[in-house]
């Protein structure tokens, strides 16, 4: 078990700067990828989809949909790199040198989180930029914004770690990607409101977190909140809270981190 006093911030930063080259490095993977996708959603629902569709709350449906998209991305972004980084490690057996190390558990799972929170948010302001390039976006609330990109890319670089720690394949790493977080995605909200969906449906959505992520985002984007605010912002924290907590025990017992 690891015990230090204090923060050592050299290690941190070190540990947070290999895991930020990580995706600089391959930044038409992990950055371009992402932009040209969310660049074919707004040239697709703005230009083609959106023209026919009525106005959803008063406003245009590109403008409705596009904080969908953007949250998306961040999700996608954040939850990969995390959970690639922490297998490939365990992979190649990286992961022992980290673990002899001067760094503590807390300090470990900081820099993985950071890692995903630079990525995630980087992703999410390159969509954004593209957006208003295409006249597509709009930008209510500055702080709002920037507070779910932190949350909700830290909860899913939280999520990311779990699955690296978890995962003994490739296939495995994908498996949550593929089977929760983008039905559960596109069942938040991202293409339309929740009042179009069936009466059944719509109280699924109140207990749905990736509705609020969505809503949150919306709010700040276009002042347009579905759910409720307060609502949202205590499941995030706890759901980082939780997570947080669950990672920490993992590590503290070496649950597939040594051989």
């Amino acid at each position: 078990m690891k015990k230090s006093i204090g923060i050592n911030w050299i290690g941190l930063g070190t540990l947070v700067y290999q895991e930020i080259q990580r995706f600089v490095r391959v930044s038409v993977q992990t950055l371009v990828t992402p932009w040209i996708s969310a660049l074919l959603y707004v040239a697709v629902f703005g230009a083609i989809v959106g023209q026919g569709i009525a106005d959803v709350k008063g406003v245009r449906y590109i403008d409705f949909v596009l904080p969908g998209i953007l949250t998306m991305s961040v999700i996608g972004a954040a939850f990969a790199h995390s959970s690639s980084s922490l297998y490939i490690q365990r992979f190649i057996r990286h992961i022992e040198e980290l673990l002899v190390a001067p760094l503590s558990h807390t300090e470990m799972i900081l820099g993985y989180v950071i890692g995903a929170v630079a990525r995630g948010v980087v992703v999410g302001l390159g969509v954004l930029g593209i957006a208003v390039f295409f006249g597509a976006a709009h930008l209510s609330d500055l702080f709002i914004f920037l507070l779910y990109m932190i949350a909700i890319s830290a909860v899913f670089g939280l999520v990311g770690v779990l699955v690296g720690l978890w995962a003994n394949s490739f296939e495995q790493l994908s498996a949550l990607n593929t089977f929760v977080i983008m039905p559960l995605s596109f069942l938040g909200g991202v293409f339309n409101s929740v009042d179009m969906l069936p009466e059944s449906f719509q109280t699924i959505a109140q207990w749905n977190p990736f509705f609020y992520f969505v809503d949150g985002v919306r709010y700040s984007m276009i002042g347009i909140s579905e759910g409720s605010m307060m609502l949202g912002g205590i499941m995030t924290a706890a759901l980082i809270a939780v997570l947080w907590v669950g990672t920490f025990v993992l590590f503290e017992r070496g649950w597939h981190l040594r051989a």
